[in-house]
């Protein structure tokens, strides 16, 4: 019953989503002008659930029945910089967004053991800088703001085992799948404050399909879909439909995921045409380093402490691109490992590679006296 009330209620959110929703009134936005607030200027989207990488999607599901939660907080130096009109002949550039500290609370629920439901809940903790109000007049910039919501799901079409991932295949009842991929759809709600960069004009759909591989000690994941918006424009920078692409690898210093190093990139190429004040194509990008650990509850606990910088793919100042960031997240996302599948989970079985049904710690009944 409970798979089917929460399956119920993700549908019901994804049919509200993708309706036509207004964007909501907040101050004097208006999202149809050409010097448009309603632009999301963080495009760190993390995905609810488990996770390797920082940016790059996972393969892996929560277990069926099992409820997540993460919280992952970033701080951006200097998101939207805008150059200005003034006497000369370059103009100024103009901090709309100095910096900020945002947070993104995540829920995930396995609906079964291949499909995940995801709910997204982003806000701006603290931000600082200039807003638009030197170009229009209009409202300043607010400490806090809420951002999008966003819903969707994962599934997984070849699955992992729920096995330990640094075990060695050999001691595995059967093969160890060693790749998984796995297609995710997300939409964000205009429910975020219109004037402070924290939301859309209206819905944006974001199918992707993530894969993964790991060989020993290794581990390399990539992501790649779209984000399918309308055309909001701010001073000649047209933020529209975008590709994704996203790539990572990492490698377990430490076995039992205890210590995981890890290095990724992403991009978004936007495909629509810049105005005559943007003359390069606007391409956020950037990549990151980061540290993993996962020592606790055989994984289901992890966290993960990253940082990094721009990439300039369209010029020195591009707005949505951060000169740096830095990340940490906490997640608690149960797996239900069950390395040698005799129905005990790792974290009750005393024998996690033997397999042993019936017997109450995992482990294979002693042979009586004058067993052979």
């Amino acid at each position: 019953m409970r798979p089917r009330i929460a399956a119920f209620a993700f549908v019901s959110a994804l049919a509200w989503t993708g309706s036509t929703v207004p964007a909501r009134a907040s101050g004097t936005a208006d999202c149809a002008t050409r010097v448009s607030p309603c632009i999301n200027d963080d495009t760190f989207w993390p995905h609810a659930g488990p996770a390797h990488f920082v940016a790059v999607g996972s393969t892996e599901t929560v277990a069926a029945g099992q409820l997540g939660f993460a919280l992952v907080t970033d701080y951006l130096s200097r998101p939207m910089v805008l150059q200005i009109p003034a006497p000369g002949a370059t103009g100024s550039l103009d901090n709309v967004i100095n910096d900020q500290v945002t947070g993104t609370f995540l829920w995930s629920y396995g609906a079964t053991d291949r499909l995940e439901l995801d709910v997204a809940l982003p806000l701006t903790f603290g931000q600082g800088g200039t807003g638009l109000g030197p170009v229009t007049g209009g409202p300043s910039l607010h400490d806090t703001a809420v951002r999008d919501m966003r819903f969707g799901f994962a599934y997984a079409l070849v699955a992992h085992d729920r096995a330990d991932p640094n075990l060695p295949g050999s001691l595995l009842l059967t093969p160890r799948t060693s790749w998984g991929l796995t297609a995710r759809f997300e939409v964000s709600a205009p429910t975020g404050d219109h004037d402070q960069f924290a939301g859309e004009r209206s819905g944006v759909y974001v199918p992707s399909l993530a894969a993964d591989v790991r060989s020993g000690c290794w581990h390399f994941g990539a992501e790649a879909g779209a984000r399918v918006r309308p055309i909001t424009e701010l001073l000649g920078a047209r933020v529209g439909t975008q590709l994704v692409a996203m790539a990572g690898a990492a490698y377990d210093i430490l076995p039992l995921e205890h210590l995981t190093a890890s290095v990724e990139a992403w991009a978004l190429p936007t495909l629509v045409s810049q105005g005559s004040g943007q003359a390069s194509p606007l391409v956020p990008a950037e990549w990151q380093v980061a540290a993993r650990t996962a020592p606790l509850r055989g994984g289901d606990l992890s966290i993960q402490l990253g940082g990094g910088s721009a990439i300039p793919f369209g010029g020195e100042d591009e707005i949505t691109r951060p000169r740096f960031r830095f990340t940490l997240g906490v997640r608690w996302e149960p797996l239900a490992r069950d390395t040698d599948r005799d129905g005990i989970p790792d974290l009750a079985d005393k024998c996690p590679t033997v397999p042993a049904r019936g017997t109450a710690d995992g482990c294979p009944l002693a042979p009586g006296p004058g067993s052979p």
